[in-house]
């Protein structure tokens, strides 16, 4: 058995998957709706810097955090973009489920031993 091999199965059934065509779906949607898919691009750019700081040990600003959580909400009132959270929701579930799978049959090696 070849693990590249089963990663690159595991790959294909992931982008097969009825999550990603629901996504692929819900994004169709949202490009057809110019004003909508940049408040989307506008949301994720400022998202990504948010997480940025917040990997270099850095926390935003509670008012920050606050104004993301509203913008998410106004953003979810469109029912495609709601869609497209949604669908990425589902696929993120499914993608935490298979790393908690790959990291449970790990266990063992590291389960026994104390530093």
């Amino acid at each position: 058995m070849n693990i590249y091999d089963k990663a690159h199965d595991l790959a294909k059934a992931l982008k097969d998957s009825q999550e990603v065509q629901e996504i692929n779906a819900a994004m169709n949607l949202v490009n057809q709706d110019p004003e909508g898919k940049q408040k989307l691009e506008d949301f994720r750019k400022r998202q990504m810097e948010l997480q940025q700081q917040m990997m270099t040990g850095e926390m935003p600003a509670p008012e920050e955090m606050e104004k993301m959580e509203k913008d998410f909400e106004v953003l979810s009132l469109n029912l495609n973009i709601r869609r497209l959270f949604e669908a990425e929701r589902k696929l993120s579930v499914i993608i935490e489920d298979v790393n908690k799978i790959i990291t449970d049959s790990l266990q063992d090696l590291y389960g026994g031993s104390q530093m």
